[in-house]
């Protein structure tokens, strides 16, 4: 950070990220090197052939290259370790190294072409002689081929707009040129976010909601990164100071004793009862995503067991069940579930962006008709996910502020018309007139089944709804209250999910933009720290994160992001640390919904929770408990469907051994 400007335009690749490539390149260079000396050396004497001199020349040429390249790599590499992140001053003389080294790609080139021109020619030499030459031509137009994909890769399309901002930073400029640089800016940042996320989701369909979801995408995401001189080295680096810090702090925090009533009080009677009821419709929520999350949970056996359905043609028993594109799917929701082909009312696997899968069963052991909903599985699912604008949700009841995510609400507003307009729900009823509405879904689809249930309340005042895992940025703070008493969420861990908002996701780029601004390391050094903290943990007091008083001195440029970048262009941005962050009215902060079970684990597990049967425990929690994003190996493995189900197994059996047992008295002191 800052990106290096090279040829007049931005990059994105800062002066800092060269050491690891360096190091790679500067070990084939010298391998290869030593390699063509001892061909030569070997065998010199047997090039008195015909052309054998145009060989031989062209070893000792390339030895000579070889050598001015790993000199000049080496000069790289030493520069790329100076200074930290955000103290380029000691890497100034980069530019200068990288204009070497290109204009040494030149002379490769050209001896590469030289060398298998010669080589095609046939020269009659010693065999082994020619097939050195042949490897080493080799080896020379695969470097120069990942040199030009790297080059690819780190090209910025908004670099030539950036390059005079990147050098001389916006303070030269009055308020007016600033806005309009900005404006300009973010114009162009929207055009190429949305030519990469059509490129990306080449194969989705170009209907009417594929198009708005592409303009909503590309202008989240140049609203989030234009404001910014990161490169994607710098958001890992500050990831990994982030998690240290965030350990830290944890782990310096005395523990706290927390007063718990004994089994038998009504709060934990109401915890164990919804813990009950959401392992049990968590089943549904998993069967919604059909035979992709069966096969994964069941490798081995899965395919077994749902195969026949694949192979064979529709039955009569499929022939009592509404929906489309049943496919692989029914054979494992029947084993998911373990209901009977006639309990099942509809199930859609129908995907498109805004239109989710889902099915109904009707639920006889707990004498309720369930709608699960599908959680993100496709690129359509990713493109209602990121729709992440806000639109009034339009129900029946008495909130005013009625702002929820328009993705999701575009999504569960599908559903609804399905349901209605479709005749699914008043045909279940026919069948389980006395049976409650139960509505759950994980993921995407449990921010969908709330806003679903809060929908069909009017017309189903019994309705319930179980969300499983659901995003935080979902609706407005008067729905997230309103929903308290007929919605339960169920949270596991760390997950990022349920911490995921817009105004956490700025939270989360102002602190990382803190924590880099302020380590004395750098960016090479917090990378292999934080990749070995990461993988074999570590403690995190050995590593500092703040510059002492006298390095403050040293920055010889001031953080762009934190000082310049972000205070004069972006409104959204505030320097306090406990305030919280001044939304667009695009972007206002939502909320979860409803009342949130956390299962949180006791003691370790392993860093990625797989080298030994994990414990957890429940507790009811506030939503301000996920108004921050958590870093750690299991920010996104605490979100997977399989991990949550273990849990919820876990914890369930785990209380219920705890109730059969006799109590300790009437009230227990747990260390939190």
């Amino acid at each position: 950070m800052p990106g290096m400007v090279l040829f007049g335009r931005r990059w994105a690749i800062a002066s800092d990220d060269l050491v690891f490539p360096g190091f790679f390149e500067l070990v084939v260079r010298v391998l290869w090197w030593i390699g063509i000396l001892t061909l030569y050396l070997m065998h010199r004497g047997k090039l008195d052939c015909a052309g054998g001199s145009l060989l031989s020349s062209y070893l000792i040429v390339l030895m000579i290259l070889l050598a001015l390249v790993i000199c000049t790599v080496s000069a790289i590499m030493c520069v790329s370790m100076r200074g930290t992140i955000c103290n380029p001053g000691p890497r100034k003389s980069m530019s200068k190294l990288l204009y070497i080294r290109l204009a040494l790609f030149f002379p490769e080139m050209v001896w590469a072409s030289l060398g298998a021109a010669w080589v095609a020619d046939g020269v009659q030499c010693d065999r082994t002689v020619v097939n050195g030459i042949i490897a080493t031509v080799v080896v020379s137009w695969i470097i120069i081929a990942a040199t030009v994909v790297s080059i690819v890769i780190v090209f910025d399309p908004l670099g030539g707009k950036m390059a005079p901002y990147s050098s001389a930073g916006p303070s030269h400029l009055d308020s007016h040129d600033s806005s309009q640089l900005l404006n300009g800016l973010k114009t162009a940042a929207t055009s190429v976010w949305e030519t990469r996320i059509k490129l990306l989701c080449c194969c989705i369909g170009k209907d009417d909601h594929t198009r708005v979801a592409f303009s909503s995408t590309a202008e989240l995401f140049s609203t989030y990164f234009s404001d910014t001189d990161l490169v994607p080295s710098d958001i890992a680096a500050g990831l990994t100071l982030l998690h240290q810090q965030q350990d830290n702090i944890r782990n310096s925090q005395e523990p706290a004793e927390v007063v718990s009533n004994a089994p038998g009080s009504v709060q934990e009677a109401d915890l164990d009862a919804e813990l009950e009821n959401c392992h049990h419709y968590m089943q549904f929520a998993a069967a919604a995503y059909g035979w992709p999350l069966y096969i994964y949970r069941n490798p081995l056996t899965g395919l077994c067991k749902i195969g026949g359905d694949c192979c064979r043609s529709r039955t009569t028993d499929y022939d009592l069940v509404g929906g489309d594109q049943l496919n692989c799917h029914f054979g494992s929701i029947l084993q998911t579930t373990g209901l009977q082909y006639r309990d099942f009312i509809h199930i859609s696997f129908h995907d498109k962006v805004y239109e989710l899968p889902f099915l109904v069963a009707l639920d006889h052991r707990k004498e309720s008709v369930v709608v699960a909903v599908r959680g993100t599985m496709s690129m359509q699912d990713i493109l209602t996910d990121l729709s992440a604008e806000s639109e009034v949700l339009d129900v029946e009841c008495e909130v005013q502020d009625r702002l929820a995510h328009k993705g999701i609400s575009q999504a569960a507003r599908y559903v609804y018309r399905r349901l209605i307009h479709d005749g699914i729900l008043s045909q279940a009823f026919s069948v389980a007139p006395d049976y409650r509405l139960v509505i759950v879904g994980h993921s995407l689809g449990g921010g969908a089944a709330a806003l679903l249930a809060t929908m069909l309340r009017a017309a189903y005042p019994q309705v319930r709804c179980y969300a499983f895992a659901p995003p935080r940025g979902l609706w407005s703070k008067a729905l997230h209250e309103y929903s308290q008493s007929f919605i339960v969420s169920l949270v596991l861990g760390k997950d990022v999910i349920p911490r995921l908002s817009v105004t956490n996701l700025e939270d989360l780029k102002r602190r990382i933009l803190r924590v880099i601004a302020h380590c004395s390391k750098p960016k090479y050094k917090i990378l292999l720290h934080g990749l070995w903290y990461e993988l074999f943990g570590g403690n995190p007091n050995n590593f500092p994160t703040e510059l002492d008083g006298g390095d403050q001195e040293i920055l010889t440029q001031p953080l762009l992001g934190e000082q310049s970048l972000l205070t004069r262009w972006s409104p959204a941005y505030s320097f306090s640390s406990d305030s919280p962050l001044d939304s667009s009215p695009k972007y206002p902060p939502l909320y979860p919904p409803g009342r949130i079970i956390h299962l949180q684990e006791e003691g370790t597990s392993g860093r990625f929770g797989c080298c030994s049967a994990a414990q957890y425990s429940a507790k009811w929690s506030h939503e301000a408990e996920f108004s921050r994003i958590l870093i750690g190996p299991k920010m996104l493995t605490d979100h997977m469907p399989d991990i949550l189900m273990r849990a919820l197994d876990s914890v369930v059996s785990d209380r219920a051994a705890c109730v059969s047992c006799p109590a300790q008295g009437v009230s227990s002191v747990d260390v939190a």
